[in-house]
């Protein structure tokens, strides 16, 4: 049976919750906000048993599972690894560690590489950071960098688990990436430099005496975090490849020293808050997805430029690998093509390159609009946040970042790649 359009309001809800009650009711949020997202979440699971019998919602809970498993699992792991870079914060080292970060971002995941590099960042200009170093991070390390491999970022590996080939986004999107990636780069550098030149005289020097010097410890799990990585292609039995994930990650709290930890300002506390807000939004946002993903078709979206579009920006709202896969499958349901059918897949990429390439690049682009638009954003601005980091709150965020300086560098890649 069809969702009720009125079945999208606990979503909208929860929605407008995250972005305004830190604001009106700070207290109340921040000791309160899991009983919001699990009461909104109650609602919609309610209407789901009453009028479809739960199998779409059972379908939402089995896609968090294995979101908050992979999410958990690299943040534990991750938060072992003491990464320490003394020395001169410079605009170009600061670049640099980004670029680093967005390449890396396709290796080990941009939750991987985010949760890797997010706190020796914040300590490396913790004299200077302001939010637009946070906000960039999460541009480049936490989203755009993902781009290149199924790894990279969920909407990807959902289509690799899908049928389409490893390498195949790779081949097809290198030269997109690297003009977004390099946009953001020349624009952190500028602004970055901007800053530096701002900092008071005694700062200055205080960093010019720092030797350079990078030292890493927590170097074994770099094996658990490889364990992780290689458990992704693990699809059957169900929940198999989740179970190795956590079970590597209590491995590795348990064997990490405790000093790292400390010196990490290691808590539970970052991924307790995505993990209580995602399951809210996951199991939200069934029937708004299920909408969609029925009356694809009636809203018109049929060519590279509007798949382009529609995933793009929904993707910043909703998160972005459901959103990939909805309309991954409206697409090919335009042409009777089955996603479920491997062959199906392949004949469709081949036929219809664009239009996968418009789907793939937009929805890990977009997902940096909004800190709910990936999993890693949210987490990253909870570390800065533990960490006494001044981060912009959802609005700010959008307006005074993600809206003037990504939507330009889209409507360009558009312009350039998908018109």
């Amino acid at each position: 049976m069809e969702p009720n359009i009125f079945s999208v309001l606990p979503f909208i809800f929860l929605l407008l919750s995250i972005a305004v009650m830190p604001f009106i009711a700070p207290k109340f949020w921040h000791e309160k906000y899991h009983l919001v997202s699990l009461g909104l979440a109650f609602v919609t699971a309610v209407y789901y048993l009453i009028m479809t019998k739960g199998w779409d919602l059972m379908h939402s809970i089995e896609e968090y599972v294995m979101f908050i498993s992979l999410l958990t699992a690299l943040y534990i792991v991750s938060g072992g690894i003491l990464i320490e870079i003394k020395g001169m914060a410079t605009p170009m080292r600061n670049t640099v560690l980004l670029a680093i970060g967005g390449v890396l971002a396709n290796i080990i995941g941009t939750t991987g590489a985010s949760m890797l590099l997010i706190r020796p960042f914040i300590k490396t200009n913790k004299i200077r950071i302001t939010n637009f170093h946070i906000v960039f991070f999460i541009f480049i390390v936490s989203n755009v960098g993902g781009a290149l491999t199924p790894i990279g970022d969920p909407p990807l590996f959902l289509g690799f688990l899908k049928g389409i080939p490893f390498f195949w986004i790779f081949d097809k999107v290198f030269f997109k990436w690297l003009v977004v990636l390099s946009i953001l780069l020349v624009i952190f550098y500028i602004a970055d430099y901007i800053n530096f030149k701002k900092a008071p005289p005694e700062i200055e020097e205080i960093e010019r005496k720092a030797k350079e010097k990078i030292k890493i410890k927590g170097g074994m799990n770099f094996i658990f975090l490889a364990v992780i990585i290689g458990s992704v292609f693990i699809s059957e039995p169900l929940f198999l490849r989740e179970g190795i994930m956590l079970l590597t990650a209590f491995l590795s709290y348990k064997f990490t020293k405790k000093e790292i930890h400390q010196r990490n300002q290691f808590n539970f506390y970052p991924i307790k808050e995505v993990a209580w807000l995602f399951i809210g939004i996951f199991i939200t946002m069934t029937p708004a997805l299920e909408l969609l993903r029925l009356h694809s078709t009636d809203l018109g979206v049929t060519s590279p430029s509007q798949y382009y579009w529609f995933t793009g920006i929904l993707s910043g709202f909703l998160d972005n690998a459901p959103t990939y896969l909805t309309f991954l499958t409206a697409s090919m349901g335009i042409y009777g093509l089955d996603i479920n059918n491997a062959q199906n897949v392949l004949a469709f990429i081949v036929e219809h390159e664009k239009h996968v390439v418009a789907i793939s690049i937009s929805a890990v682009f977009f997902g940096a609009m909004t800190y709910i638009g990936n999993g890693p954003n949210f987490m990253v601005k909870s570390i800065a946040d533990n960490q006494n980091v001044e981060t912009p709150g959802f609005f700010k965020y959008m307006y005074m970042f993600s809206i003037p300086i990504l939507i330009p560098i889209y409507l360009l890649i558009w312009w350039l790649f998908i018109s």
